[in-house]
């Protein structure tokens, strides 16, 4: 019988991969331009850039999946980390709608370190 921590888990695995997916076919269409820009800007090689698919398409889907969501994760977590540095320097500052400006990837960035530490759960393809 399925537990609640079962379904919870599958709901922010799907929840996580599913909407970091979005940004990733977005890189996939229209390019990583701004990330290479970004990059290069501090100081840091280019091809650094392209660990962007790794992070936003190839990681999402293995946490779909619940296949090495762990790993994946983690990946993800690091991804998300070099966006708040390269994006916005760590920077606590406020939008212009009274949120922090790092929201989008920091709550990314929490959903990354939850996955990592709860598991994929029953419903992963690895079932940890």
């Amino acid at each position: 019988m399925p537990t609640n921590s079962d379904i919870a888990k599958l709901l922010l695995r799907l929840t996580l991969g599913g909407l970091m997916l979005f940004h990733g076919v977005h890189k996939v269409i229209h390019g990583i331009g701004g990330v290479k820009s970004m990059v290069t800007n501090s100081g840091l090689p280019e091809f650094i850039a392209y660990g962007v698919y790794i992070g936003e398409i190839i990681a999402p889907i293995f946490i779909i999946l619940g296949l090495y969501a762990r790993v994946a994760s983690l990946v993800m977590g690091i991804n998300m980390l070099m966006a708040i540095f390269l994006a916005y320097g760590f920077s606590l500052s406020l939008s212009k709608y009274g949120g922090l400006a790092i929201e989008s990837p920091l709550l990314f960035l929490i959903m990354s370190i939850l996955l990592f530490l709860l598991g994929s759960g029953k419903y992963g393809v690895n079932s940890k």
